[in-house]
């Protein structure tokens, strides 16, 4: 029976996480090695609609593959580069669409250039280049952390739809952690993620040292392991500063054992301003708890009162869209109330209410028939409510 349902929480893990397995693009702006490699193997690129760049600082070893330029191996330092990515005109908001061979930049995720930087210095002048073509007030990092099961394009790819699909004008950096991106290596992954936390504190202290006026730091399923863990080692080294930088922290469907979690926040404390999104009908995060025997996941939504007590906000997304794993990526509810300013960074640090949204006395969901997520705040219950997004 265990060996049963860890099957079947690999196979619902991987559905939430990945899909099909994707590869990357290298079009006519990278080197002429690669551009010699994408001509020969790659169908002739199509114009793209947009182009979402991607800076990239990753635990991944480097690898000679064009179209996937880091692998699963673990590297002792970090490697940089910035990828731009691609999105596809037939895009549906909240869709990575990939494939796995000859990516057609009209249909397709496409990598269509590939800049590797030499060091961390580059990579942070880098970065200050892309905050200065900001204006003042959108000088901001989002900084994502992927999830189990993904390799460097999918977990690439996610990024930049995010930043896409929800419109933000951050400048995007992804930290890309060696998950073997293989079905039956979960345990490989657990340890990567153990592994990869240095990596993200370091990154961390890079992004403190640019001229971003905020920092945003989001973490996916396993990638909330990775986020809490680097969180925690800056704190235990004393390293304020970088933890200090951070504006806000999202923890997205975090697959982390709820006892685990209340020791990395006691070590990080004082937290910085953090919400975590969580659901009851996050199938792939029920299911390892039952693998883990029994202990509820962070992301599970069993233990909203616990993350409260903490001054955590907490999004209950079990009624959005499905309320599945990667709901935080693929939900049109979520990106509607982030437009229309029902949902934000404010809101969840319990600043101003806007029409969309009531202030209700307990955890009832009193708005029916619409697609409604319930944010729980230290003090009080908020419904962000709208309606006529449905998938």
């Amino acid at each position: 029976m265990t060996r049963i349902l860890f099957l079947a929480f690999v196979s619902i893990i991987i559905s939430g996480c990945t899909g099909s397995r994707a590869v990357l693009w290298h079009g006519p702006n990278s080197n002429p090695a690669s551009v010699a490699a994408a001509n020969a193997a790659i169908i002739k690129p199509a114009q793209p609609a947009s182009v979402v760049p991607v800076y990239v600082a990753t635990s991944r070893q480097r690898s000679d593959d064009f179209s996937m330029p880091y692998n699963a191996k673990r590297s002792d330092k970090l490697n940089f580069s910035r990828v731009d990515i691609g999105i596809p005109k037939s895009h549906v908001k909240g869709v990575v669409e990939k494939t796995g061979y000859k990516p057609d930049p009209a249909k397709h995720f496409a990598a269509v250039s590939f800049q590797p930087f030499d060091n961390s210095q580059i990579f942070v002048n880098q970065l200050n280049q892309a905050l200065d073509q900001h204006s003042a007030k959108d000088q901001e990092l989002l900084i994502f952390v992927h999830g189990y099961n993904n390799n460097f394009a999918d977990s690439t790819f996610r990024a930049a739809q995010f930043t896409h699909d929800y419109g933000l004008k951050s400048v995007t950096v992804h930290y890309a952690w060696p998950s073997a991106a293989s079905l039956g290596l979960y345990v490989y992954d657990r340890d990567s993620a153990n592994f990869a936390r240095d990596g993200l504190a370091e990154l961390l202290k890079l992004a403190s040292k640019t001229k971003a006026k905020r920092i945003l730091l989001v973490g996916h399923s396993m990638g909330s392991f990775v986020t809490m863990e680097a969180l925690r080692t800056l704190a235990l080294n004393e390293e304020r500063t970088a933890l200090n930088r951070l504006t806000n922290v999202l923890l997205a469907a975090p697959d982390i054992d709820l006892d685990v979690f209340e020791k990395q926040v006691k070590d990080v404390k004082p937290l910085p301003p953090m919400a975590v999104l969580v659901s009851r009908n996050d199938s792939a995060l029920n299911i390892s708890g039952r693998i883990t025997g029994g202990h509820s996941r962070v992301g599970d939504g069993s233990s909203i009162e616990t993350l409260q007590k903490y001054g955590i906000a907490v999004l209950d997304a079990s009624t959005v869209d499905g309320g599945d794993h990667s709901v935080f990526a693929s939900s049109p509810t979520l990106m509607a109330l982030v437009s229309d300013g029902s949902l934000s960074f404010n809101t969840l640090k319990g600043e101003g209410q806007t029409s969309g949204q009531a202030i209700l006395a307990d955890g009832t969901n009193v708005i029916t028939g619409a697609a409604s997520m319930v944010i729980y705040l230290p003090g009080r219950i908020l419904t962000a409510a709208a309606t006529g997004f449905q998938q």
